[in-house]
């Protein structure tokens, strides 16, 4: 029961993930470039 439990969570996860990675994409894009301008800074 608990292994089943443990599917159910993960695959939420997974799906959470994908779901965010295709929402936020614009994002996530973005924050990557300012990371990198601060970096060269």
């Amino acid at each position: 029961m608990e292994f089943l439990i443990f599917l159910i969570v993960a695959a939420a996860v997974v799906a959470g993930v994908f779901w965010a990675k295709k929402h936020f994409r614009n994002e996530i894009d973005r924050a990557k470039r300012i990371n990198r301008a601060n970096k060269n800074k």
